[in-house]
């Protein structure tokens, strides 16, 4: 009898120390440069992808994973006899989530649960720690499958981007919405509802302030959070500003945990540096 393995695709944007601890197992999904693909996370990271975007003033494609790469990451865990749970990123972005079908098809396996996320980023990372906690206080798959969907809803993803150019280059902003909005230091904050992305709101000025007036501009939700976790996540920014964030979210004595990542590749490459988000759930 084996156990229950939980996997997901890299744009969960758990560090290193967060997989470890929960013996999480991860999918790179794949970033393209010149033609040529690298594997997120293992073969490129996100200060190699600004360096090479401002220097072809261009931003790079992303792509699911490969299904033999699925194959033979899964195969071991099917050998065992585990239960896998894989989580992707929202099926409104990506194929991923269909990619693991068909290599769980390929494996002829019939124990691979494929959750559609429906959000990116951390909102998929909050799903996943649930979900190991899950399995560690020794809940089946099903339960776990079912429970994760039921309050997948409840996931509360945005983030304020510094920069409108890296959204203009891959084609969610308009060329003139994009030099408007950099002319004005416009810094729109984008969430997630039901898989897709959507501006929420507007700011202007200097980004430490921008992230400041975010933070209080959530916080008669983030007091209404589920108080387990919240997590801040950025694309590379100014330690100050994260540090500031952070203070910000534990004078609130709320949170038992208040977790900063940095984001992968494929995250990055949509919303450039600078960029920050927080993320929870609602109670």
């Amino acid at each position: 009898m084996g156990k229950i393995s939980i996997v997901a695709d890299g744009t969960c944007d758990l560090s290193q120390e967060l997989l470890d601890k929960y013996n999480i197992s991860i999918i790179p999904l794949n970033i393209v440069l010149d033609m040529k693909s690298y594997l997120d996370g293992k073969e490129i990271t996100p200060d190699q992808i600004y360096e090479w975007a401002e220097k072809v003033n261009s931003t790079p494609k992303t792509a699911a994973p490969e299904i033999g790469y699925i194959v033979e990451l899964l195969r071991p865990m099917v050998e065992a006899g585990d239960d896998i749970i894989f989580f992707g990123i929202s099926e409104e972005m990506s194929v991923t989530c269909q990619t693991v079908r068909m290599a769980a098809e390929e494996l002829s396996y019939q124990n691979i649960w494929v959750i559609n996320s429906e959000n990116l980023s951390t909102g998929i990372g909050l799903q996943v720690l649930r979900a190991a906690e899950y399995a560690r206080q020794g809940k089946s798959a099903d339960w776990i499958v079912k429970e994760i969907e039921a309050c997948r809803e409840k996931v509360r993803a945005s983030f304020v981007v510094d920069t409108l150019t890296y959204l203009h280059r891959g084609g969610r902003c308009s060329a003139v919405a994009a030099l408007f909005g950099n002319a004005l230091k416009l810094k729109p904050m984008i969430s997630v509802n039901k898989g897709k992305m959507g501006v929420a709101k507007k700011y202007r000025g200097k980004q430490q302030s921008v992230i400041r007036n975010y933070g209080k501009d959530l916080e008669p939700m983030l007091l209404q959070a589920d108080p387990e976790r919240v997590f801040i996540t950025h694309s590379g920014i100014d330690p100050a500003i994260e540090q500031e964030t952070y203070d910000y979210l534990k004078s609130l004595n709320y949170f038992k945990e208040i977790l900063i990542t940095r984001a992968g590749g494929v995250i990055s490459s949509h919303c450039g540096p600078n960029t920050l988000g927080i993320l929870y759930y609602d109670k």
